[in-house]
């Protein structure tokens, strides 16, 4: 199916205009591929279809896709099931594209383009069909993206799914046509996506936006028919609907994924598997999960081995899984989350109760916390009150989801903010940033420098909780999510003095410096600030306008000027 003048043309961003078009550039800003997984009876999960066909997936990542497009026998899933999954991508590909690294630099940390994984997105069907020897129709659409955007991509599942089942592939490669005419999803767009008759309009989120900030309102003056369809995320999930049998612990959720412990979601189906693990991860934005996280896992994985080796102490991975087996698997993990199917007390769902590791060791185990951690700081009475009140006075789900997801934002952000102004302490004053000496560097992070700051900057000043935020610091210092945090903190401060370093070498006379000085000293200033060009335009570094322009001038000017056989010297570096 074309994309029809009926849907609107889509707002393009003025890159795309200008660049030339690569075959399934476009699609490929969105999807890596689209699969479908079917069930075969010498095979059992196979790879029925791929498309673009010529897109390369190893041998391994269409083992895993095949494995993890489908539930597990134990879930008795008939009918349509969508969930979410995340492997590891094989060693050897390709580099990020210049679309993705244009996009990385402007997205929120936590939605940028996975560098080292895939994300995959299910539509799985299982209905009964006498036509087949097993006596049921089972199959899985599944889209696979490097990006985080669940919302967006199991809403276009819900579009696609129902007409490919009918139609099959004919209907998949006039969606990926239509998908390919999509402009890129810079951040800080809204962009209208048309979709087999349907317009899907999004904004793209982006660094600068306030977090926390309203969705997005539907564009004026639309002249796009169908009127679109607003989706108010990308990217967020229902989080009442995914925490509502463990409400009374949050606190303590909060603090395990903080601290990057090792943790194990026990589902009845990879839908709860799926958005209980995605929830817990996104429970510490606008903080970044540092630590790798399945969002549904199976025995099959490649990875099962490496996750639960006995002889070490478990991986810093979230898992989530649905296999009874795992219980014995697990049961010398420090923490796991054994949810059941949601179950009414009155008016409320029954919340879990903390349970000691040691009786995770039947496979009748009832929903429950399993763990012997205890919080550094105290639970949010007054939160759990105003949400067990909202059930029963019937609050939309969604408004409990906002209320939620305020909560936690605001508490990752009194734990961040001092951290992130001691870090801001760190770096050399504007001023000390000269022309003729490499930037200073950035002074070295003292943990307990930090938390002498505490008394007079620390999170008591934002938050109302009480309890051991200095022991909580410690703690998070010995985690993979502090080390993630202080190199990408770092690393954009380093690019931040390079360009300041930049900008103020575009302020110097430079042609005057050179007037008396020796053609070596001159060709030594030539190549450095070639290379620093280089590193400037390969890691887009934020500069004034003109700045490179500028330093390029100087670069011409001050070749011509030089003797042939030394300009070629030059030119051949």
């Amino acid at each position: 199916m074309e994309p029809s003048a009926a849907c609107g043309s889509p707002r393009r961003a003025e890159p795309d205009a200008a660049e030339p078009r690569s075959p399934w550039s476009r699609f490929c800003c969105w999807l890596e591929c689209v699969c479908v997984v079917t069930f075969d009876l010498e095979l059992g999960q196979a790879i029925e279809l791929v498309y673009p066909q010529d897109v390369k997936l190893t041998e391994k990542e269409k083992s895993s896709i095949c494995y993890l497009s489908f539930p597990d026998s134990y879930s008795g899933c008939l009918g349509d099931t969508q969930f979410s999954f995340r492997l590891r991508q094989s060693v050897g590909r390709r580099a990020a594209r210049r679309q993705e690294e244009a996009y990385n630099r402007d997205a929120p940390i936590t939605l940028q383009t996975e560098v080292s994984h895939f994300f995959g997105y299910v539509y799985f069907r299982q209905v009964k069909d006498v036509s087949v020897r097993r006596g049921y129709f089972q199959k899985s659409l599944v889209l696979i993206s490097r990006l985080p955007y669940l919302h967006l991509f199991h809403i276009m599942l819900q579009i696609i799914a129902p007409e490919f089942f009918d139609k099959l592939e004919p209907c998949l490669e006039a969606v990926c046509n239509e998908i390919d005419q999509w402009p890129s999803p810079l951040p800080g767009l809204t962009l209208n996506l048309p979709l087999m008759g349907v317009v899907l309009q999004v904004r793209v989120p982006s660094k600068t936006d306030k977090p926390g900030g309203s969705p997005v309102r539907a564009l004026a003056n639309q002249d796009v028919l169908p009127p679109p369809t607003v989706l108010p995320t990308l990217h967020e999930l229902d989080l009442f609907r995914c925490f509502q049998s463990v409400l009374v612990h949050l606190q303590l959720l909060w603090e395990l994924l903080l601290l990057g412990e090792p943790l194990v979601v026990m589902a009845p189906s990879p839908t709860a598997s799926s958005e209980t693990v995605l929830a817990l991860v996104s429970s510490i934005c606008p903080l970044k999960f540092f630590c790798d996280f399945r969002p549904y896992f199976t025995i099959h994985d490649s990875e099962f081995r490496e996750f639960t080796t006995r002889t070490q102490a478990p991986p810093n991975v979230v898992l989530g899984v649905t296999n009874p087996f795992f219980i014995k698997t697990f049961q010398n993990w420090p923490h796991v989350v054994r949810l059941g199917e949601t179950k009414m007390a009155g008016d409320l769902p029954k919340q879990v109760k903390v349970k000691k590791l040691s009786k995770l060791k039947t496979m009748d185990t009832k929903p429950g916390i399993y763990t012997a951690y205890r919080t550094f700081l105290h639970k949010d009475k007054v939160l759990i009150k105003r949400l067990l009140k909202g059930i029963q006075r019937k609050r939309p789900s969604e408004v409990q989801s906002a209320i939620l997801r305020r909560h936690l934002l605001e508490l990752t952000q009194s734990f961040i903010i001092p951290l992130e102004r001691y870090m801001a302490g760190l770096m050399p004053l504007q001023r000390s940033v000269t022309p003729w000496k490499t930037p200073p560097q950035i002074r070295p992070f003292s943990q307990d420098e930090f938390l002498a700051t505490l008394d007079q900057t620390g999170p008591q000043l934002t938050s109302l909780l009480r309890g051991d935020w200095m022991g909580l610091y410690r703690k998070f210092f010995r985690s993979p999510n502090f080390d993630g945090w202080y190199r990408h903190r770092h690393r954009e401060m380093t690019q931040k003095l390079e360009s300041i370093h930049l900008e103020v070498l575009a302020e110097t006379d430079l042609l005057a410096w050179t007037k008396d000085k020796s053609e070596v000293e001159i060709a030594d200033l030539v190549l450095k600030l070639r290379d620093k060009l280089v590193k400037a335009r390969r890691q887009q570094l934020q500069l004034k306008d003109g700045v490179l322009e500028q330093l390029e001038d100087f670069i011409s000017c001050t070749l011509s000027s030089l003797p042939q056989d030394l300009q070629h010297v030059l030119e051949s570096h």
